[in-house]
């Protein structure tokens, strides 16, 4: 099998690209497939690739790629995530499988179906050659606001030893625990950016009560977290962490739920945009890696309800970084070497 292994900028580490036809369908077997490719990516020294993208031409007329994402887990080769998906796996998807499956032209959309979780996400070139993409995360049908609060509530105070925190648990793309940064004693960008070790652990801590709040399993992927804060007229600054360490920017994901979570009323996002002064349906974010813009779409319909059309977020680049044979074992591929080949872009 030939992967492909492609980057989106800010994202924690490349993805590989993998055609799910070749793979098995059966979980328990795609889980031994994959970690007979973890095993290969050490062997190639790309052990750091923890992100794992299977796509095929869609089976659906409205879509052009079916995406699954899988996130690898520290602690063995067969230890995956296959909940949620990966903003930016998708947009290393898309420019790995350009010339192949789909075709990017300015103008043109490439439209991804995520097996995962069931979202719909357009790709838009910003122009030829850039590797800068507009990414949708379109509503179809509309979603009603209220439905992306994890628990019904706009806030939820979470526990952890003696303190306690407000936080707002929204799902948009994946779902995530928004904490104003204020509350752990971030007065200010630099300080946020800043942020070590003992703001690391109090963020997982914050993040394994949301989790057991929820139900979910406390050494999980979901939710995420984030802390935001408000420091800047126009503008939030954001700060995550993923697996295993901080996140250098924030994930794509991230990113749409926070800007779905700020038109929310109440929420943390909500509040803290109100107060930076930042325009209804749109954001800009600062993250310690970069900046980059969010817009979205909310109508309230005939009863008053706010509705949720789309999110969109600009500025995304994207690039191929090369091929890598594999073998998946049991006389499924001719034995041969695992191979590294750079990308001729």
């Amino acid at each position: 099998m030939i992967a492909r292994f492609a980057l989106a900028e800010g994202a924690p580490c490349p993805t590989l690209v993998l055609d799910r036809t070749r793979l098995s369908g059966d979980e328990h077997e795609l889980r031994s497939e994959l970690a007979v490719i973890r095993r290969q990516l050490r062997g190639v020294d790309a052990a750091h690739v923890l992100k794992l993208a299977l796509v095929a031409p869609s089976r659906h007329p409205m879509f052009d790629l079916d995406y699954r994402f899988v996130q690898c887990l520290p602690g063995g080769d067969d230890r995956f995530e296959f909940r949620g998906s990966c903003g930016h796996s998708i947009l290393a998807a898309v420019v790995a499988e350009a010339g192949r499956t789909v075709s990017l032209v300015p103008g043109g959309r490439v439209r991804v179906r995520v097996l995962n979780n069931g979202d719909h996400v357009v790709c838009e070139p910003d122009e030829a050659g850039s590797g800068s993409f507009t990414v949708h995360f379109v509503q179809s049908p509309q979603t009603p606001l209220a439905r992306l609060l994890l628990t019904g509530n706009a806030t939820d105070t979470l526990a952890v030893g003696p303190r306690s925190y407000e936080s707002s648990l929204v799902s948009m793309g994946n779902p995530y625990v928004f904490v104003d940064a204020r509350s752990l004693g971030l007065t200010s960008q630099e300080q946020l950016f800043g942020a070590g070790d003992e703001v690391f652990a109090r963020m997982a801590a914050i993040r394994n009560s949301a989790a057991e709040l929820l139900g979910w399993p406390v050494d999980g992927t979901f939710p995420k977290i984030a802390l935001v804060g408000a420091y800047h007229p126009g503008r939030l600054a954001v700060r995550a962490i993923s697996v295993p360490s901080w996140h250098p920017t924030l994930a794509l994901t991230g990113t749409t739920c926070l800007g779905a979570a700020a038109s929310v009323e109440g929420s943390v996002p909500y509040r803290l945009a109100r107060a930076a002064g930042c325009d209804q349906g749109r954001v800009e974010v600062d993250t310690p890696g970069g900046t980059t813009s969010v817009t979205s779409l909310v109508t309230a319909d005939d009863a008053g309800k706010a509705n949720l059309h789309w999110v969109s977020v600009g500025r995304k680049r994207a690039y191929q970084l090369g091929d890598l044979t594999l073998r998946l074992g049991g006389g499924r591929e001719r034995e041969e070497s695992p191979a590294w080949l750079p990308a001729s872009l």
